[in-house]
């Protein structure tokens, strides 16, 4: 699973959430097709994971994945059985905060219909709606 190897601060504060849409990382970048978001959302680095698999697996390994999402905020949880208050929980896992218009995963070097069904199972395994979309200067007939 994807995870920061150091970070400055093992429990920072949780921040003013993420409204508004995507400034970065919007246009596909690398591959010909890709995923975008439309709604804001955290993803789990496990969700992550569950959605490169499941492009991988139907994609046969042909092709190259990019995944434009890195999951840097660490999420914090308290144990079960534990009483309010006595500080901050301890770091449980690590979220990639999304905003609409952000693309997730790119894909290059397989056809149109198999990027599409590959992209959609990987839809599948998100908290977010996500749309499929394609470069400017793709030609879907060569």
């Amino acid at each position: 699973m994807l995870q920061p190897k150091r970070v400055k601060y093992r429990r920072p504060q949780d921040g003013r959430g993420n409204k508004g849409n995507a400034h970065r990382g919007t246009q596909l970048a690398f591959g010909s097709f890709g995923i975008k978001t439309l709604e804001a959302k955290w993803i789990d680095s496990r969700q992550i994971e569950a959605a490169r698999v499941a492009v991988n697996r139907y994609m046969n390994r042909e092709g190259q994945v990019w995944i434009r999402i890195f999951p840097d905020k660490p999420i914090t949880r308290k144990p079960a059985d534990v009483r309010m208050g006595k500080g901050k929980g301890d770091p449980a896992g690590w979220v990639a905060p999304v905003t609409p218009g952000r693309i997730l995963f790119e894909v290059e070097g397989v056809s149109f219909d198999v990027a599409k069904e590959a992209l959609r199972l990987a839809a599948q395994k998100l908290p977010v709606k996500t749309k499929f979309v394609v470069r400017r200067d793709y030609d879907k007939n060569a």
